[in-house]
């Protein structure tokens, strides 16, 4: 019996559950026992099927590896090829599995899952991380158990060494988006005229500071903070330069008259 041509060696990522639901792309190491010229890696095509020898096309999208092992023996079996056949199937790579990651990390796009229990952590860094403007959380959207999913994170949290319940798993399909970071925007005698990466907790003074101050033009009395309401209606006061600032204010610096 000739043997199938291997697809392709790559290290086995153990740990892939047994009820895993197999997928176009991914790469599988089938095991015949006391059958090597049935054994071999074979990638899932893209139409989800396994072309197998003897048995031919086999669709195996959508099955687990348990059930993917039950049908690869019940063909060798009905064909009359193998009386007791026993197979045995590991997921080699995983490909058919994606998660994208959006927004404003360094690159953007769709990830594979290449092994279990993967964490947000994990596939930020697989996306470089997030950019200089990139806000200081995430969303994370999917499905579990059949119910529409939605996580805000903060990205803090997926570091703190004591807590781990933040870096969550991701699973097939789900979407990560990365905000750009809220700003606040300042003009008129400022050194550094323009938007200003709005931290938490900013103050006047501080969002001052973060644009080198006024110039020796500039003036703090009559600094004015400009903040869109509710209503849609713009209301502009004097703040006290420890007043907190909020996403979208505008700070005008006036000109000193004297």
């Amino acid at each position: 019996m000739a043997s199938f041509a291997v697809v392709e060696a790559v290290q086995a990522t153990p740990g892939w559950p047994a009820d895993y639901t197999l997928a176009a792309g991914d790469l599988l190491r089938v095991h015949v026992y006391q059958q090597p010229d049935l054994s071999m890696e074979v990638r899932v095509q893209d139409n989800g099927q396994l072309s197998y020898p003897l048995i031919g096309p086999l669709q195996l999208a959508g099955l687990s590896v348990v059930q993917a092992e039950r049908l690869i023996e019940a063909g060798l079996r009905s064909g009359q090829f193998l009386r007791h056949p026993q197979v045995s199937i590991s997921v080699v790579q995983v490909r058919g599995h994606l998660v994208s990651v959006l927004g404003h990390v360094q690159r953007p796009g769709r990830f594979p899952i290449e092994k279990p229990g993967l964490r947000l952590s994990e596939l930020l860094a697989q996306a470089g991380g997030v950019t200089a403007i990139g806000a200081d959380g995430l969303v994370l959207l999917g499905t579990r158990r059949g119910v529409p999913f939605r996580q805000q994170v903060e990205l803090a949290s997926l570091f703190e060494a004591d807590d781990r319940q933040q870096d969550l798993i991701v699973e097939n399909g789900d979407v990560v988006f990365v905000d750009r970071a809220p700003v606040v925007y300042l003009y008129g005698e400022v050194q550094r005229p323009g938007p200003v990466r709005l931290e938490r907790q900013m103050t006047v003074l501080q969002a001052l500071a973060a644009s080198g101050g006024p110039t020796p033009r500039g003036t703090m009395r009559g600094l004015k903070v400009t903040r869109r309401v509710s209503d849609g209606a713009l209301q502009s006061w004097v703040p006290e330069l420890s007043a907190p600032l909020q996403p979208g204010d505008v700070l005008h610096i006036p000109e000193s008259l004297f």
